[in-house]
């Protein structure tokens, strides 16, 4: 499928090339996990907080990853089960590249049969978010972004339209990282969001909801000590919307890598929600 929407960039950011590969290869995946998904495959645990990862991770990730390399060899690797994969030659001189690749975010809703799963990927230089892609195989649709140029989607691009006055509670989405497990701060917030939320949606697929979100589809998204694997692509298809993110206190937010978890706690909104959620957010952290 063509990367390029009619009403995308040409330029798209001096990062044409790399938005092509990418988006080609998380459909490729994406087309591998849904032949794959109602199989059987192996699954095993890993760490100690019951997380899981598939053969189809495995699968979708040696492929995404192989393109990559192939592509842009001297590039630094991340990837969710693989970790760090020196690139095939030394690093360029003054290049500071890194992909960052999750070849299926919703591990967990794949082994129980739920069809709520993407593929992301994104490219950081000198550790800040540029490009983002995001894939879902089960509904045929890919969002894009790149740093300065718009987000994009199935239908051109994005532009989140704003909440009619008077609209009801909003509809939020919610994650935390693996490693959080009964944090008493966890709880509280998002006993608070529950509270003024219409819906809280805990989808197991993080990117899934930072796309949803870009696309206008839910009214913000907020994260306790997210993972790191995640972030980039999903904040940057919200920010290049025209989405606001701020850090829990309502301070900037960056989404660069190589923090630490405490530093990966944000509000994801429409702009004119800010106030609102920042405020359950506020009220939360005294009663937590």
């Amino acid at each position: 499928m063509d990367a390029v929407t009619r009403d995308e960039p040409a330029g798209a950011g001096g990062l044409a090339d790399e938005l092509r590969v990418a988006v080609g290869a998380a459909e490729e995946a994406g087309a591998l996990l849904r032949s794959r998904f109602l199989d059987a495959f192996r699954v095993e645990t890993k760490g100690e907080d019951g997380d899981v990862v598939t053969e189809l991770d495995l699968l979708a990730e040696e492929l995404i990853t192989g393109r990559l390399a192939a592509r842009f060899p001297a590039d630094r690797i991340r990837a969710e089960e693989g970790g760090e994969l020196a690139g095939r030659l030394p690093a360029r001189p003054g290049s500071r590249r890194t992909w960052l690749v999750d070849p299926l975010d919703g591990s967990n809703n794949v082994v129980v049969g739920l069809p709520a799963y993407v593929v992301g990927i994104a490219l950081c230089v000198d550790d800040e978010p540029v490009l983002g892609v995001v894939h879902d195989p089960v509904a045929g649709r890919t969002w894009r972004a790149v740093r300065g140029e718009g987000a994009y989607g199935p239908g051109g691009r994005l532009l989140v339209a704003a909440r009619p006055p008077g609209a009801v509670r909003p509809v939020l989405g919610w994650t935390q990282g693996h490693g959080v497990g009964g944090d008493p701060a966890a709880r509280a917030l998002k006993d608070g969001l529950e509270a003024g939320a219409r819906r809280v949606l805990q989808l197991w697929a993080p990117l899934l909801t930072w796309s949803l979100l870009a696309a206008g589809l839910i009214d913000g998204f907020v994260g306790y000590r997210a993972e790191e694997i995640d972030l980039p692509a999903g904040s940057l298809l919200v920010t290049e919307a025209g989405l606001a993110v701020r850090a829990l206190d309502g301070g900037p937010f960056s989404a660069r890598i190589g923090q630490s978890d405490a530093a990966r706690s944000y509000v994801a909104c429409r702009p004119e929600l800010l106030p609102y959620l920042l405020d359950l957010v506020a009220r939360a952290a005294r009663t937590g």
